[in-house]
C-alpha cells in the first residue's frame, strides 16, 4: 500500500511539494528538539525560546501550504490519488503537534530555572533525548524508503520509550524524594510528559507506513 502511495504523490508535482515542505518540517522539528533540550541543560535560554518560537510558525505555515497544496489536487485530480493526500494531511498534523510540545519544554525552562539535581533521572532523560533525536533522523528516511522492516523497529523502539516515561512519571509522582523539591518534581514530570508525547506523535508519523490510512496513529496490527 504505501509503495503505491509515494509512487502517487512522486508522480504529481503539488503532492511531491506538498512532500517536501513535510520533510522540511520534521527536520525543522529536529532542529527545535535539539535547542529546546541544549535549553534546558544550559544558557541561552531567551535566545533559543525566541528562535524556536519563530521556527514553529513556519512550521505552522507549511501545514497551511500542504493543506493547500493537498485541497488543490485532490479538486483537479479527483479520487485518484484520495490515499496519498489523505495520509499526507494526517502526518503534517502530527509534526505540527510535535513543535507545540517542543514549544512546552522552553517555557518550562522558564519556570523551572534552576539546574535538576538529581543525577540518575537526569541520565535517564538524556537516554530518552538521545533516542528521540535518532527518530528524526530515521523517521523521514523510513518515509522516503517504504521499509516496513525499519518501520516496525522504530515502532518498536518508541512503544518503549513511552512505557519508560510512564514508569518515570509514576516513580516521581508515588515515591517522596526528601532530594527533591516540590518544584524540581513538578518540572521532571512535565518534561518526561512531553518527551512521551513527542514521541508518541513520532510514532503515528511512522505508523503511516506499516498501517493503513484508518489506523495511522493506532496500534499496528500484524494480520490486517
Amino acid at each position: 500500500m504505501w509503495k503505491e502511495i509515494r509512487n502517487l504523490w512522486t508522480s504529481d508535482n503539488l503532492l511531491n511539494e506538498a512532500w517536501g515542505l513535510a520533510y522540511e518540517a520534521i527536520n525543522i522539528d529536529a532542529e527545535m528538539f535539539i535547542d529546546a533540550t541544549d535549553a534546558l541543560w544550559g544558557d541561552n535560554r531567551k535566545t533559543v525560546q525566541k528562535l524556536i518560537f519563530k521556527k514553529d510558525k513556519l512550521i505552522n505555515k507549511y501545514e497551511r501550504d500542504i493543506r493547500r497544496k493537498v485541497i488543490t489536487h485532490l479538486t483537479v485530480q479527483g479520487n485518484e490519488s484520495l490515499a496519498a493526500g489523505l495520509v499526507l494531511s494526517t502526518v503534517i498534523v502530527d509534526v505540527e503537534r510535535i513543535g507545540d510540545y517542543i514549544k512546552n519544554i522552553v517555557e518550562l525552562t522558564e519556570m523551572h530555572p534552576d539546574e535538576i539535581q538529581d543525577n540518575k533521572t537526569k541520565d535517564k532523560l538524556h537516554e530518552i533525548e538521545s533516542a528521540i533525536k535518532r527518530m528524526f533522523k530515521e523517521a523521514p528516511e523510513c518515509i522516503e524508503t517504504g521499509d516496513e522492516d525499519q518501520a516496525l523497529q522504530i515502532y518498536s523502539e518508541t512503544k518503549e520509550i513511552g512505557r519508560t516515561c510512564d514508569k518515570n512519571i509514576e516513580n516521581l509522582i508515588t515515591k517522596n524524594d526528601e532530594n527533591l523539591g516540590t518544584s524540581s518534581v513538578a518540572t521532571l514530570v512535565l518534561y518526561f510528559r512531553y518527551l512521551k508525547r513527542i514521541n508518541a506523535h513520532l510514532r503515528n508519523i511512522i505508523s503511516s507506513v506499516i498501517n493503513p490510512y484508518d489506523r495511522i496513529g493506532f496500534k499496528h496490527k500484524k494480520n490486517r
